[in-house]
């Protein structure tokens, strides 16, 4: 049995792996109930990331703002 890391599951998962690397995986999800479920935690992390939403605090914006407003004015 073929051992996958995470970074190539994650590949496989986004669709990024290569043609022979899919297969492989394919072949090996068949067979390794322990490879289905390293996928599923993986499927469900990226579900859980894909649904926070961040915002930046309004001082780090202010900040930011008036730095540029600060190089703006300096340039001039």
């Amino acid at each position: 049995m073929i051992n996958f890391t995470p970074e190539e599951l994650l590949l496989y998962l986004y669709n990024e792996a290569s043609e022979e690397q899919t297969v492989a995986i394919k072949k090996a999800l068949e067979q390794d109930w322990t490879l289905r479920e390293k996928l599923a935690v993986l499927k469900d992390s990226r579900q859980r990331l894909d649904a926070l939403i961040e915002s930046p605090r309004t001082n780090v914006v202010m900040n930011i703002l008036n730095y540029a407003r600060e190089q703006s004015a300096e340039q001039v």
